[in-house]
């Protein structure tokens, strides 16, 4: 059987799928304030033609999906989609990333479907902050989400915050303390230049270096956390004692490439190898053909380059490929 493996020997078994590139906010980091231009339904794959190229690909050794978007809890009815999924031969997990906006009234019915964890989108724990990053948020309607999650046993449940300079790095301490009595996996995450490496993404951006000097500040030590779920990439730490834990993912300043085990699938039917390159590949007029499928995912993942080189573009030094131009929201982070 052929599988996923690239020219540098990095076996793909995991598929992330966006399934809208609509979302409920609008994100500093994601989305610009005004001016997205959005698929036209029709452009959209559907939850059937998901779900055939989810097949094929688990024949190629793909074991783990993704859920993303855009808010993948706009797309009406999300959890027919997942249920169709987790009932494909071959998938044995399946997550999803959120906002959690919608999360509190849909999380039972998405553990319901197959979804068995849960990445939460979380960059302030103040209302008015958040509101501002997210450009209009409500912070109950996560922290809400976030509370439904634990009760209805999604299992680990991760808290993704995206680290700005002068923006939201005061917080650090905050995070930190939620991992002390409560059983989440906060993960700091390095701003990334998807879609707009201006000066302006310069001046935020933020070495995570900085979590560990807030941490030996607030007077605790930390250690390194070897239980953790999946392998994923971020480096995990642990204050004993804590119940959760936290986690450092650095894709500028120390990029994980060499263990990248993951392919694309934005929501109107493109490829992509890597998040950073604008390589794109449409599976989408292949829907019927299996056989053209697993073919078209073999090219893609023979085409992809050994790293994305993020942190040339903070150094404004020169790349060996065209970097991408859609932003997160577009091809599901």
């Amino acid at each position: 059987m052929k599988v996923l493996v690239d020219r540098f020997g990095r076996v793909h078994d995991y598929l992330r799928i966006s399934v809208t590139d609509r979302c409920n906010l609008r994100c500093v980091y994601c989305m610009p304030e005004e001016g997205m231009e959005f698929e036209p339904a029709d452009r959209i794959l559907s939850y059937e033609e998901i779900t055939e190229v989810v097949a094929a690909v688990a024949k190629l050794g793909v074991r783990k999906l993704r859920i993303t978007g855009g808010e993948p809890l706009v797309r009406k009815e999300i959890e027919k989609l997942l249920a169709m999924l987790s009932a494909i031969p071959g998938i044995e997990d399946i997550a999803l990333t959120t906002n959690a906006i919608f999360l509190a009234q849909k999380a039972e019915a998405l553990r319901q479907a197959g979804v068995t964890r849960v990445n939460i989108s979380l960059d302030s724990l103040r209302p008015e902050r958040f509101a501002l990053i997210t450009r209009g948020g409500s912070l109950k309607r996560v922290l809400d989400g976030l509370e439904a999650a634990l009760r209805v046993g999604f299992h680990p449940v991760k808290l993704n915050v995206v680290l700005m300079q002068g923006q939201n790095d005061d917080e650090i301490e905050d995070f930190i303390r939620l991992t002390l009595d409560k059983s989440l996996q906060v993960r700091f995450i390095e701003y990334m230049p998807i879609g707009h490496a201006d000066d302006g993404w310069r001046a935020k951006y933020l070495s995570l270096e900085t979590v560990f000097e807030r941490v030996k500040q607030m007077g605790l030590i930390y250690e390194p956390a070897e239980d953790i779920y999946g392998n994923g990439p971020a480096e995990n730490y642990r204050v004993p004692g804590a119940v959760g834990t936290f986690g450092l993912i650095h894709p500028v300043s120390d990029h994980f490439c060499g263990n990248c085990n993951r392919l694309r699938l934005t929501a109107d039917g493109n490829i992509k190898p890597c998040l950073h390159w604008d390589d794109e590949w449409n599976v989408r007029p292949l829907i019927g053909n299996e056989a053209a499928i697993q073919d078209l995912f073999l090219r893609a993942i023979d085409a992809k380059p050994e790293n994305h080189e993020m942190a040339q573009v903070l150094m404004k030094q020169e790349q060996s490929h065209k970097p991408t131009v859609r932003r997160m929201s577009q091809i599901g982070g």
